[in-house]
């Protein structure tokens, strides 16, 4: 049985264009997520490790200082007036505490270091752009920053508790540069035992 030359032609046809229908191709243009460098993708690192014993709201952060136990504090006496002059703004997408910013948390530090029976809640907040998941993560990364720079000023670790509310409490309800660069925060919640 022979094959005709035109069943050979839709034959080749059908081999040629079912591979090419079926390959996607590579987006030409990407949308940068805010922050992101082009070409840059940070390898994520190893998890941090848990040692026998510990919880896993204990393990060490990012800079070795282990993370206090989110009820270690419980049941103590909060003031949010305390601190308001030291809140501490943040470039956009950013969790780095800036120079002119250090001398509030230098205030803070010395508060704490002349009262030892006191702690403090370090509160991280963002501006509304980004997801949920990824301003909430911003915002523990800049409450994270400023704990770090306490225990840096010499306060122990375990006077200091951090939360992240992402967007979730913006001063500024505005929509626009004005009310993001308020947004863009830390804020310090005294805690004190109760009596």
């Amino acid at each position: 049985m022979k094959v005709s030359n035109l069943s050979h032609l839709v034959l080749f046809a059908l081999i040629v264009t079912i591979p090419a229908v079926g390959c996607r191709k590579k987006p030409t243009s990407l949308t940068p997520l805010p922050g992101a460098r082009a070409g840059q993708v940070p390898e994520p690192g190893p998890a941090p490790s848990i040692t026998p014993g510990e919880k896993p709201g204990e393990t060490a952060g990012l800079s070795g200082i282990k993370s206090n136990d989110p009820d270690s504090h419980k049941g103590w006496l909060e003031n949010a007036e305390m601190f308001k002059a030291e809140t501490v703004h943040f470039d956009f997408d950013s969790s780095v505490v800036k120079s002119g910013e250090k001398g509030k948390v230098a205030k803070v530090a010395d508060y704490l270091k002349s009262n030892t029976a006191d702690a403090v809640r370090v509160e991280g907040n963002c501006d509304e752009r980004g997801t949920e998941e990824y301003n909430r993560a911003l915002g523990e990364r800049r409450a994270l920053a400023l704990r770090e720079e306490l225990v840096r000023l010499g306060v122990d670790p375990t006077r200091v508790d951090t939360v992240s509310y992402g967007e979730d409490k913006p001063v500024d309800p505005g929509h626009d540069e004005s009310a993001w660069r308020k947004n863009r925060r830390g804020d310090f919640i005294l805690l004190s035992p109760p009596k």
